[in-house]
C-alpha cells in the first residue's frame, strides 16, 4: 500500500498543526492517513486506496457515506442559504421528529456537537437541582468538557487534560460501571445534582448496562432527587429509533444526542420533560435565573435537513432487527473462531456496533477492558489496514456498521479477522 501523498500532507500539516491532526485519535503510526472521499462502506485516502471503513465518522454515519437522499436534501437546502442565523423550518420539524421518537423527551434543544450538549446538560442539572457534584462513570466518554473529561482512562484517578483545574475534579464522583457497591457508595457519600452514564458504555469497551444496576441507578436517583443523564451520542437512533430508553427498557430524566441525528453534519441536542427544559426559557426571567444556551451554528440549516432525512430513512427502512441480529451474529462467529483457534476472543455488541476483546470473558466496565492483550489489539489494527478495512484505533478494536455495508464486506471481514487469528496462532 503506497501511502506517499499522505506522507506529504503530514509534512505539510504538521508544520500548521500540532502533530498535524485535529483530534488526537486520529493519529497513526507512523503517520496519519489523510481521506480523500468517502461513497457507502467506503473512504479512499489522497493516494487512491480504498478501504472499508468500520468507523463511520465516529459512528455518525449509519447510512453509510455520501447517503444520494440525505446528500440531495441537503443540496436543495444550500441553495436557500447555508447559514441563516435565525430559527427556520427544518430546525422545529427535527424538534419534532425528535420529541415523538424519543422516549420520556418533550422538548429539545441543538448544539454544534456532543460535548456542547453535555456541557449544556450538566450545567441544567445543577440548575434544576440547587447543586454541584455530578456522578460520571469509570472509563465514560462525555467529550472534552471541563466537568466531564475525568477519570476516563484506568487508573480513573486523575484528570484527561492539562489545563484542568482541581476544582472541577473535586465536584465529579466517580462509579464503576456495572458495580452496585460503588453505586450505592457514590450516593451515600454525596449530594448529586445528577448521574451521567452511557446506557451502553462506548469507549469503555461497548458494554451494555446490566438491567440489575440500571434499576437500582434508577431508584437511588428518584429517592434522593437526582437527576440520571443518559448520555446516547452513540446510541442515539442507533440501537432503536428511540435509542437505549427504548432498547433497554430504561428512563432517562435528560438525554443527550448528537452524532447520527446529524446526518454527518456537526450536530448534538439535549431534550427532556417540559418543567427541567423550561430553564433554558428565557421569557419571564431574571439574568442568573436562566441556563444559558447558545451557539452561532447552534439548529443551523444543513445540520437539521440532512438530520431530519436521515430520521426519516431510519423510521421508513426499519433496520433495527436487521442491526440487532447482525451484531450478534458477528460476534459469535468471532468468538467461535476465537476457539478454534485457541485464542481468547470475546465481543461485547450492541445493534449496529460491536467490540472485541483478546480475553477469556466479557468485560463488565472499563477496568475489565483493559485486562485484554493489548499488543495483540494493536497488531488486529495493522493487520486490518493492511488488508483494507480501516477502524480507529490501535487501542481499541470498535467497529460500527451502517446500512450500506453489504452481506459481502461482512463475510470478508470475518475472513480477514480469521486469517490474523492464524497469523497470531504461528507466532
Amino acid at each position: 500500500m503506497k501511502l506517499e501523498r499522505s506522507q506529504e500532507y503530514f509534512k505539510r500539516a504538521e508544520k500548521v498543526m500540532p502533530a498535524g491532526i485535529n483530534y488526537a485519535i486520529r493519529w497513526m503510526d507512523p503517520h496519519p492517513i489523510y481521506m480523500h472521499k468517502g461513497y457507502g462502506s467506503k473512504v479512499f485516502d489522497v493516494d487512491g486506496n480504498a478501504y472499508t471503513d468500520y468507523w463511520m465518522g465516529h459512528g455518525a454515519l449509519i447510512l453509510g457515506h455520501a447517503n444520494s437522499d440525505v446528500i440531495d436534501a441537503v443540496k436543495a437546502r444550500a441553495e436557500l442559504g447555508t447559514h441563516l442565523g435565525f430559527p427556520n423550518e427544518p430546525m422545529v420539524e427535527l424538534a419534532e421528529k425528535i420529541t415523538s421518537t424519543v422516549p420520556n423527551v418533550d422538548m429539545v434543544r441543538f448544539t454544534n456537537s456532543g460535548t456542547e450538549a453535555n456541557m449544556y446538560v450538566t450545567r441544567l442539572a445543577r440548575a434544576f437541582t440547587q447543586r454541584e457534584k455530578i456522578g460520571k462513570i469509570e472509563g465514560g466518554w462525555h467529550g472534552g468538557f471541563d466537568a466531564l473529561q475525568i477519570g476516563v482512562h484506568r487508573p480513573f484517578d486523575g484528570k484527561e487534560s492539562a489545563g484542568l483545574p482541581d476544582s472541577h475534579a473535586s465536584n465529579t464522583i466517580l462509579i464503576k460501571f456495572n458495580d452496585e457497591n460503588s453505586l450505592r457508595a457514590a450516593f451515600e457519600k454525596n449530594e448529586l445534582a445528577a448521574v451521567i452514564v452511557e446506557p451502553i458504555l462506548g469507549s469503555g469497551g461497548i458494554i451494555t448496562a446490566d438491567k440489575k444496576w440500571l434499576t437500582l441507578l434508577r431508584k437511588l436517583c428518584d429517592e434522593s432527587g437526582t437527576l440520571l443523564i443518559f448520555d446516547e451520542v452513540i446510541t442515539g437512533f442507533r440501537v432503536a429509533p428511540g435509542g437505549a430508553q427504548e432498547y433497554l427498557g430504561a428512563k432517562a430524566d435528560l438525554v443527550v444526542m448528537g452524532k447520527i441525528m446529524g446526518g454527518g453534519f456537526p450536530a448534538g441536542a439535549i431534550g427532556g420533560s417540559k418543567e427541567i427544559m423550561s430553564l433554558l426559557d428565557h421569557r419571564n426571567k431574571k439574568r442568573g435565573e436562566v441556563v444559558f444556551h447558545g451557539g452561532t451554528f447552534a439548529a443551523n440549516p444543513m445540520t437539521m435537513t440532512a438530520g431530519l432525512e436521515t430520521l426519516k430513512i431510519l423510521e421508513r427502512d426499519k433496520p433495527y432487527k436487521k442491526f440487532e441480529k447482525k451484531s450478534e451474529e458477528i460476534a459469535r462467529t468471532l468468538e467461535d473462531l476465537g476457539k478454534d483457534r485457541k485464542i481468547s476472543v470475546s465481543v461485547t455488541w450492541a445493534p449496529a456496533v460491536f467490540a472485541v476483546h483478546f480475553m477469556d470473558r466479557k468485560p463488565k466496565n472499563a477496568l475489565e477492558t483493559y485486562s485484554g492483550d493489548a499488543a495483540r489489539t494493536e497488531r488486529l489494527h495493522r493487520w486490518m489496514l493492511k488488508n483494507g478495512i480501516i477502524y480507529m484505533g490501535k487501542d481499541m478494536a470498535h467497529f460500527f456498521l451502517s446500512t450500506a455495508h453489504s452481506e459481502e464486506e461482512i463475510s470478508n471481514f470475518v475472513e480477514i479477522f480469521d486469517s490474523f487469528l492464524k497469523e497470531e496462532k504461528g507466532r
